[in-house]
């Protein structure tokens, strides 16, 4: 299966461009061009900077910039971010003893926390998923299928452990092979926070047999 490592280097190999004459086109290092391709993820910046190199490499390679962004979201990893759900706050409190300051100040307090929490939930919850096709008990006659659906534009799906690329509004499709004892097809999106929603979709194979 071929990474957006490989589609840009080999785009770059066929446009006959070295990696220095690359950096000069696009203003993005060669250390970070080398690391893009060999899928380096680990040594390369968070992810809104490197969708940025994605998009002027693409310029400049003259690739389609849709397809290989839906690449990257495919293949860059999920990170772990560190959210602390209460601010920290340090301001010295002076007695006022005018009841309208003292209720300024609490309301104020009350709206960051309220603001702080809501960002923490939408944080952990689980990604949306729909499954559009296959439907549940769905016959098969084909030997191979288009499973499509539809979830966050960030995070990640699988269908039956086979990635699939996603669309900038959230669409996926996965090309699936089916045979006689394929029952099931296991559709997993997965946040960037590691949070899973999975649906599963039971069918019913009826393949001609040559």
């Amino acid at each position: 299966m071929k990474s957006i490592g490989h589609l840009i280097k080999e785009a770059r190999a066929k446009k006959k461009l070295s990696k220095e004459n690359l950096e000069k086109l696009t203003k993005i290092k060669k250390d970070f061009i080398e690391k893009l391709e060999g899928d380096k993820w680990d040594s390369l910046p968070e992810y809104p900077v490197v969708v940025g190199f994605v998009k002027n490499i693409a310029k400049a390679l003259n690739l389609n910039e849709e397809h290989l962004l839906a690449f990257l979201r495919r293949d860059y990893p999920p990170r772990a971010l560190p959210v602390n759900p209460k601010p920290d706050i340090s301001e010295k409190f002076t007695w006022n003893p005018r009841l309208t300051f003292i209720t300024g100040v609490v309301l104020t307090i009350a709206f960051i926390i309220g603001y702080l929490l809501f960002q923490y939930r939408a944080f952990i919850q689980p990604p949306v998923l729909t499954v559009e096709t296959p439907t549940e008990g769905q016959v098969i006659s084909e030997e191979v299928i288009d499973v499509r659906g539809k979830t966050d534009p960030d995070a990640t799906v699988a269908v039956n452990n086979q990635p699939a690329l996603i669309e900038e509004n959230g669409e996926f499709v996965a090309e699936i092979e089916i045979f006689e004892g394929t029952q099931e097809i296991i559709v997993v999106a997965r946040s960037r926070s590691g949070k899973e929603t999975v649906i599963r979709r039971n069918i019913k194979p009826e393949l001609n047999s040559q």
